[in-house]
């Protein structure tokens, strides 16, 4: 994996960016720790998918840091934005170690999961200031897009009414010139 990111120094912890997530897609912080994922974890070794939400189209929920998954899932996903799809390759000692390694997992596993960050948020009844930062840029967000909607109305409208204008002028000539056609018949 020459394109794959080392986490943990020591090679314990590999990520690879398969999707990259927007500029501006928030991460997981200290504000927003629950974080909702789509993943499918496969052993290395031989590729078998053991455990996966595709299946049933679920979402999986956990907190970033409370140790309520592998050590693994809590370093790569702090390092991730909402949106971005990442595969995560992880050493038994940063994914369920010898001690708590589900029956269908070898102990001694290095374990593959491509995990997708579908969102981030705070924990409930958490009042934080950077919600409501987020909150505000996403209005100022809606704002500039309402904004520039108008503009691009009020400028098609604009381009209407010179089509318009423009048409009735070539009109005019058209009749000025039958009329003048006219009047000169008449007069023989």
């Amino acid at each position: 994996m020459g394109d794959a990111i080392d986490l943990t120094g020591d090679g314990g912890v590999l990520k690879k960016i398969i999707t990259h997530a927007k500029a501006d897609a928030i991460t997981p912080t200290d504000d927003l720790p629950l974080v909702d994922v789509h993943y499918e974890g496969t052993l290395a070794e031989t590729g078998e998918v053991f455990d996966t939400t595709h299946e049933d189209n679920s979402i999986f929920s956990f907190e970033v840091g409370s140790g309520s998954v592998i050590k693994a899932w809590d370093i790569a996903l702090r390092t991730m934005k909402v949106g971005e799809v990442a595969k995560i390759t992880c050493k038994p000692e940063y994914a369920y170690g010898s001690a708590g390694s589900p029956p269908d997992i070898p102990p001694d596993a290095t374990l593959i999961f491509e995990v997708e960050l579908v969102s981030c948020r705070p924990r409930k009844g958490a009042s934080l200031g950077s919600v409501s930062d987020e909150k505000a840029r996403l209005q100022e967000l809606k704002k500039q897009r309402e904004m520039a909607a108008a503009t691009k109305e009020e400028e098609k409208k604009k381009r209407e009414a010179a089509k318009a204008a423009a048409a009735a002028r070539v009109q005019a000539k058209l009749d000025a010139k039958k009329n003048q056609g006219k009047g000169k018949g008449k007069g023989k």
